[in-house]
């Protein structure tokens, strides 16, 4: 009877040696799947200061209005005339409806309602030329603008 013996059995520990391989792994598919949008600014403007500055929430169906002097060359310097750019491209004032309705193209249904402008002008550039923007985005069914200022000291 001394023969059998009751046997204790211990779970084996769990092996962690291919971890990091498989953290490693989903860190690179992320890396290579995300997309992160930065806008070329071809535009020199210098902000509005502003006493009640609030940061936009982070939304992908944010887009940029750049309006300011041309970037770089003897225009900037010499007070050229103002331009407009959105996202990365420079575009007329008449030619902002085309633009924005092959945008909304892009997008899915719910971001295309919800599009946010957020406009970019110089502390110098007239209102005139803002306001043939805000007339071109009125006419687009574009509502939502934001205006970006620096916060002033």
């Amino acid at each position: 009877m001394s023969r059998f013996r009751p046997s204790r059995r211990e779970v084996p520990g769990l092996n962690t040696a291919s971890l990091p391989d498989l953290i490693f792994t989903v860190l690179f598919f992320f890396m290579i799947v995300t997309h992160i949008k930065d806008d070329a600014v071809g535009v020199d403007y210098t902000p509005p200061k502003g006493s009640q500055v609030e940061k936009l929430a982070g939304n992908s169906s944010v887009m940029h209005i750049y309006i300011g002097r041309p970037a770089g060359g003897a225009s900037a310097e010499g007070g050229g005339e103002m331009c407009v750019q959105i996202n990365d491209r420079r575009v007329g004032v008449a030619d902002i409806p085309k633009y924005i309705a092959g945008e909304r193209s892009r997008m899915t249904p719910a971001e295309a309602q919800n599009v946010t402008v957020s406009l970019r002008a110089d502390s110098a550039a007239p209102m005139g030329l803002v306001d043939d923007v805000k007339r071109a985005l009125r006419s687009s069914q574009v509502l939502k603008i934001v205006y970006s200022a620096q916060e002033s000291d």
